[in-house]
């Protein structure tokens, strides 16, 4: 897998995601757990994969590569 986020991109992701799965566990230990609540976690572990890896499956189908910013 080539990288196609930069490492700033990458930070923000991790950050993001970390907050959207805080957010939504504290969410679900007070009351039951929603559909809502399950997608937010989803969302924000995926966040935090794709700041790991470096790549982001979307902007990649989109062919939105740009070298500069992926250094």
């Amino acid at each position: 897998m080539k990288k196609n986020i930069g490492t700033i991109n990458s930070m923000v992701r991790i950050t993001g995601g970390l907050t959207l799965l805080a957010y939504s566990i504290a969410k679900m230990a007070k009351e039951k757990p929603s559909g809502s609540q399950l997608f937010v976690s989803m969302m924000g572990a995926q966040k935090v994969a794709e700041g790991i890896v470096h790549y982001c499956p979307l902007i990649d189908a989109a062919g939105l590569e740009n070298t500069k910013i992926a250094k």
